[in-house]
């Protein structure tokens, strides 16, 4: 886990004042996840991914100013489409005990359904690297348990 205390080299992303509010951008994100030992790689739209056992999780920058945070997870397992009831029961159910991620179905143009999970966070006043980098470890952390989750039900019924 990391450290209250983030820092890198003297030009890096992660320096200046531990309190100091700075804007979100793709660099800080990289610099927190590759402080925390997260393997990604950058996507052509700009967009960080690593995967997590068989999941993967995005870190996306949303907003017109690219402002917002938000990490996707999509669980592994895919489902039949005569199982979207069940996914949809299953995420209202996560979603009535759980605050991060929100959980719901996509259903892929192939007929196939997955489970995911999304986080985003309002970051227009700015961010401190603590700050992003216990916002990054919530998304994972919780987007893993839902992935979790997820792989118990294929153990059942459903698949």
């Amino acid at each position: 886990m990391a450290s209250p205390e983030i820092e890198d080299g003297p030009d890096g992303p992660l320096t200046g004042h531990p309190q100091a509010l700075r804007p979100l951008t793709g660099e800080l994100i990289a610099a927190v996840l590759a402080h925390r030992g997260y393997a990604v790689v950058e996507e052509p739209d700009g967009a960080l991914v690593g995967r997590w056992e068989r999941n993967l999780i995005w870190f996306h920058r949303r907003g017109a100013a690219g402002e917002l945070l938000q990490v996707r997870t999509v669980v592994a397992p895919h489902f039949g489409i005569e199982h979207v009831p069940e996914l949809h029961a299953f995420c209202n159910r996560w979603n009535h005990d759980r605050l991060w991620p929100k959980a719901y179905v996509h259903v892929a143009d192939d007929g196939s359904a997955q489970i995911c999970g999304e986080v985003t966070t309002d970051l227009e006043r700015g961010v401190t690297p603590h700050q992003l980098d216990r916002l990054v470890d919530c998304g994972v952390t919780t987007g893993c348990q839902l992935a979790a989750a997820v792989a118990e039900l294929t153990g059942g019924t459903l698949r």
